[in-house]
This record gives structure tokens, sequence and C-alpha cells, in this order.
């Protein structure tokens, strides 16, 4: 006797031939993808491609501005494109969850973690905290749930913001690059788990990715996107310097003392019960013409001692010279060209550019800041800058939301060459662009730390990456697991 078939399950979630415009902009064309309960689904493609796009739809949150010109979406048998607000308020609270590429930018600073999980749990009282972020890997012997958002790393963050929507038990669960900015161990730690909730729980669970190795672990299948029109791609190294060179005069020569010193650094995060020393008697020399790669587990540090070099983190102890001469800890108290000479691309891009800004204006500002240069020369600059990092410059007349996550990066970095700095302090630059792009944008790095003298600082969970580019490397957090990544003594951390 046969064995009858077991039919599929009906699909939680489909686009079907969708087509997303913002104004003439084709944000996604002709898209295709139906999500399965207990499946998980990665969608793929280089920065631009409209991944984010396709997920915002599913969740009825497109761009402003943006509109559907073709095809159409069905969530959970409704065509969430079409839901009254209070029904699609309803719906997101219950039955979907998403996790943006920048997660830190939606937990409320003022919320401790444990508020911030149970604050979108269906049930409150049966709601395990510690459990919920054990599952999510993070450390149950360091009371997490009592900290602040300011107080976690960017891979804490996101997989508070993993935790927060695990709470929530929903049908459908939405995320964008989960892995950015994660370690591989906590990335393979990832994969495992949401094949785990999906087969568990039933979840249809789709994400976006630039990893492949991360995507071929964790997915069921893939969708590849590809830009209507794709961007060029951004050169090997610039391919005229004098358009990336200071305004302001000739750059140190490569090879002469440091232009950054750090002795005996130390820093915490949190206070009270939740403090945690994080930096240790850090020494760390940045030599014009270098790039020093920091690598170590998540919560170990990296953002802190970039963000503490750029004086936005107060250390405990320790001294901090540029040029030979002492630099102030806080930000506020370091002279305007202090400020200028140092220059931080954040991890999170999207939280750092002004979304009331367009992309013109936010090149702009450093230009008038520093240079006072007239109009006329602050547009063929903005455009020039552009260029450096691969974008076309209409994109000057665009904002934020209306750029993908890669190229809010790609802003994020142009921003920061518009002062031209002495040192370029770069916090997982390349976490949310494609191979590809990622090799692209390290090849304008050496091109611009060779060409004028930039120190280079790369903050990175990529070890291959920062192993193959990096003069030398500091590792913070404990020992590396691969004993050739430092090429020549960085610093230490005793």
């Amino acid at each position: 006797m046969s064995t009858p078939a077991v039919s599929a399950p009906a699909p939680a979630a489909r686009a079907t031939g969708l087509t997303v415009m913002l104004g003439d902009t084709p944000l996604l064309t002709d898209a295709d993808l139906a999500l399965v309960p207990g499946r998980v689904h990665a969608i793929t493609g280089p920065s631009g491609a409209g991944k984010t796009t396709l997920l915002r739809a599913l969740v009825g949150a497109l761009p402003p501005g943006a509109r559907v010109s073709g095809g159409g979406v069905d969530v959970l048998g409704q065509d969430i494109l079409a839901l009254p607000p209070e029904e699609l308020r309803r719906l997101r609270r219950h039955r979907l969850a998403f996790v943006g590429q920048d997660p830190g930018s939606g937990l409320n600073p003022r919320m401790r973690v444990e508020r911030l999980v149970t604050e979108t749990a269906a049930d409150r009282r049966r709601t395990s905290v510690p459990e919920l972020l054990r599952t999510v890997r993070l450390p149950a012997d360091e009371r997490l749930e009592h900290r602040r958002t300011a107080g976690l790393s960017g891979g804490q963050q996101r997989r508070v913001a993993l935790a927060r929507a695990l709470a929530r038990r929903p049908e459908i669960l939405l995320l964008d690059e989960p892995t950015a900015g994660l370690d591989a161990a906590l990335r393979d730690d990832i994969a495992e788990l949401l094949r785990a909730i999906a087969e568990r729980d039933g979840i249809a669970i789709a994400f976006t990715s630039h990893d492949p190795d991360f995507v071929a672990r964790c997915a069921d299948d893939a969708l590849a996107l590809w830009p209507a029109q794709a961007p060029p791609s951004p050169p090997s190294a610039p391919a005229r310097p004098a358009a990336v060179v200071a305004e302001s005069g000739p750059r140190p020569a490569e090879g002469g003392g440091p232009v950054l010193s750090v002795r005996a650094l130390g820093a915490h995060t949190g206070s009270g019960r939740t403090r945690r020393t994080v930096l240790a008697d850090v020494d760390l020399d940045l030599t014009p013409g270098t790039l020093t790669g920091i690598v170590g587990p998540s919560g170990c540090g990296k953002t802190t001692l970039v963000r503490t070099l750029a004086g936005l983190h107060t250390p405990d102890t320790g001294t901090l010279t540029l040029h030979d001469q002492p630099l102030a800890a806080s930000y506020r108290r370091r002279t305007r060209d202090q400020r200028r000479r140092i220059q931080l691309v954040p991890q999170n891009p999207l939280g750092a550019l002004n979304p009331a800004r367009t992309v013109g204006a936010t090149l702009t500002r450093p230009l008038k800041l520093h240079f006072a240069l007239p109009a006329a020369r602050c547009e063929e600059r903005v455009a020039e800058l552009l260029d450096a990092v691969g974008l076309p410059a209409r994109y000057a007349a665009r904002h934020p939301h209306e750029l993908s996550g890669g190229q809010r990066q790609r802003v994020s970095l142009a921003r920061a060459l518009a002062a031209e700095p002495d040192v370029l302090l770069c916090d997982e630059v390349t976490s949310a662009l494609d191979t590809d792009t990622a090799a692209a944008l390290m090849d304008l790095l050496d091109g611009l730390r060779t060409g004028r003298g930039l120190a280079v600082v790369l903050v990175s969970h990529d070890l291959p990456l920062v192993t193959g580019r990096a003069d030398r490397v500091l590792p913070l957090g404990g020992p590396l697991s691969a004993p050739s990544v430092t090429k020549q003594p960085a610093g230490s951390v005793r």
C-alpha cells in the first residue's frame, strides 16, 4: 500500500513580479519570492540590488516616496501594502518580526535590555529574558539584561534585537544582514539558531546576506537579486589622487614617527552593576601610510577603542598624543584641526547620517567647516568624493533612506574623507558590502594610505581580510585562532 504524498505547506508570504520605484529610479525589479513555514530563505545580491526593499515590502514599510509599479505582495493572506494603518500595526505586532540592518538605531537607548525584550513579548509573564539572551548566544554571566544599549557592542545590540523579535513568537521572521559585525563563531551559532527555530516552531524566515558561507550553512534556498542599472564599481585605487588629497597642504611622509600614539589606555562600559572593563593597558602607535587591523570576538572592546581614539568615549586611564602633541580625551576639548585629523566611519551609518540632509549636504558640511570652500568648488568636491567611493554624482541629491546599507556605508566613508584626515578609523566598514565591493573599497583605502600617508585603523571580524591587508594587527579579548595573524606587533593588551 503506497503512502499518500504529504503536500507542502502553503507560503506564509509571497511577492510576485514585484517592482518598486523611487521617482524614476528602480529600487527593485520583477522580484518573486515565496516564504514557506519551517524553511529559511536567503536573499543575496550586490549592494543596491533591492534586498532591503524586498524585506521592507514584506513588512509593509516601503521607503518614503517609494511606490509599487508592478506586481504585488501577499502576507498571511492579505495584501500588506493595502492594509489600513491599524490592521497593519496589529499584523506587525502579533505575527511579523523584522530586524533591520542597523538594529541599534531601533532600540530605545533609555530602556534596559530586559524591558526592551519583554516590551514585544507575546506573553510577558512567561518570557524569560536571560533564557532568550542565551538563545541568541549572549553570555549569561554578564547581566546584560540590566544594561542599556550604550553599554553593548554592535554585535550584542544585533542579538538583543533578534531576541526581541523572537519574544514576539512571530509566524514570519525577516532579518536584514543578521550576521554583520559578528565573528565567525557567532555566525555559525546564528545559522544553527535560525535553522532550529524554523524547524521547531514552523516559522518562515527570510534574511539578506553578503556572506556565501552563512547562506550555504543556513538557507534552504536563495534568491539572487541584481540592480536594474548596476552602479559603477569602486576603483581599485584613486584614479586621480588629487581628487582625494587635502586642500590644506602636503601630508607627512610614510615611514616617519607615529601620527597618533596611545599609552596604557583603559576603558569601561556600563555603570554600577553593569560596569565592565573592556580595555586594559593598551599601547598602540599609528604610523602614516599603514593599516592597523583590530580583531577579536564581539563585545571585546574594538568599537570602544576606536571611539576612544575619536574622542567619543572617555577612557579611565592612559594618554593620547597626535603629532607628538598631547591630545585631549574628549572630542569637545580638542581643537577643530585635531578633530579634522581623526575621522571615524561608524559601524551603523544609518544612525550617523542626518536623515533630513541629502548626501550632497552631508558631504558639503565638512568642506565648508574645515576648508571654507566656495559653493562651486564644494559641488565639484562632492562629485569627486562620491566617485572615489564608487557612487555616481547623482546620488548627491538622495537622502539616507533612499540608499542601501552598503551605499550609506560608502557615503559615511566619503564624509570622513572630505575632512582630509591623518587618521581614518573604520569600524566594520565592509560588513554590509558584497565581496567585490568590499574588495574594491579595501583597494581604495590601500591607495589612500600609500598615496597620501593616511594611517588607517580597520575593525573587522573578517580575519582573512585583515591578515591579507593589514601591516599590523592588534588582537583584543583573548588569543586568536590563527597564529599567523600578527605581522608586526601593533600594541599590547596586558
